[in-house]
């Protein structure tokens, strides 16, 4: 379990957030499908081990009609028959970009993007990917926690 190390760190940095959120606003024009969108931001905050973030985009996604199984096999997407071309050009590139450190972006997931996105949405594409890392990076470092779902009836 997370201890938060600050309470709000939004407060603290206002015009960051501010403009951190303009750049999220922006990615709704971008030419990329939502499903795109919210599948990059999963696997990155996979990867990142964002419980915050994982628990935010996994809800986000279902409410946009993914469905269950394609979020349970993201994790093994390369080994899975249910994604389109473009998702998996995406997630080969978010996680180059989000290992960036360990894979130098190599060319081959790059030609991979190339192939299925335009230039314009090549560059939306990496800011996306950026802009997730950095919400991730902010909620792991500073320990956020993600909310607590009700049990369902289920249970």
């Amino acid at each position: 379990m997370t201890t938060p190390r600050l309470q709000n760190p939004f407060k603290h940095a206002p015009e960051g957030i501010k403009a951190m959120m303009a750049l999220e606003a922006s990615f709704k024009s971008s030419g990329l499908e939502h499903s795109v969108i919210e599948l990059v931001k999963l696997r990155a905050s996979q990867i990142n081990g964002c419980a915050f973030c994982i628990h935010m985009h996994a809800t986000d996604a279902r409410k946009a009609g993914e469905t269950e199984m394609r979020l349970y096999m993201l994790n093994a997407w390369r080994e899975s028959s249910l994604y389109t071309p473009r998702e998996r050009a995406a997630l080969a590139w978010t996680e180059s970009l989000t290992r960036l450190a360990e894979t130098g972006a190599p060319d081959a997931d790059y030609e991979l993007v190339k192939a299925q996105f335009s230039e314009a949405e090549q560059v939306q594409l990496t800011l996306l990917i950026g802009a997730i890392n950095v919400w991730n990076r902010l909620q792991v470092g500073l320990r956020a926690a993600h909310p607590v779902d009700p049990p369902s009836a289920a249970h």
